[in-house]
């Protein structure tokens, strides 16, 4: 292979790893694998409508693969720290999960990308105590859905 034919299949192999990017934060905690949890529509910060509920029903899930047994409260109202706190504790749960929607969208452009950006939190129904917590952003090829990148995102930061 000549040296100009090097330099184009590297080019495009840069190409191709710039179109789909992720970024994950976390506690340096481990998530626990198992429980019971309680489930709350994750607030949406976004102009998409029902970003909350979307992203907490894969949530919800991936918790369930995980062996968690789950309480959904995602059709109900946003609630506070402690409002949650109280309900799950209502529910007998040993954790619940709360969080956020930043970004639940298509980008514009000729791929019309899809971009998801979301922060995770569980906490210990019994202290209140924040146990585990992640805020990560993905986006991928215009091919992508926003479910699918929403999953392998919530994957990725559940690892």
């Amino acid at each position: 292979m000549s040296t100009l034919q090097h330099i184009v299949i590297s080019f495009f192999l840069l190409l191709l790893a710039g179109c789909s990017s992720t970024s994950v934060v976390k506690t340096e905690q481990t998530l626990v694998n198992s429980g019971t949890i309680s489930s709350f529509r994750l607030h949406n910060y976004t102009d998409t409508p029902r970003a909350g509920m979307r992203s907490a029903n894969i949530t919800e899930g991936i918790l369930r693969s995980k062996g968690f047994r789950v309480t959904s409260h995602i059709v109900e109202n946003s609630y506070t720290v402690s409002e949650a706190q109280n309900l799950a504790q209502k529910d007998n749960s040993d954790y619940f999960i709360m969080g956020g929607v930043s970004e639940w969208r298509y980008k514009t452009g000729i791929d019309g990308e899809p971009a998801v950006s979301l922060q995770i939190s569980i906490y210990n129904t019994k202290s209140g105590v924040l146990e585990w917590s992640a805020t990560g952003a993905d986006s991928d090829w215009g091919t992508g859905s926003i479910g699918t990148t929403a999953q392998k995102l919530i994957q990725n930061m559940m690892q």
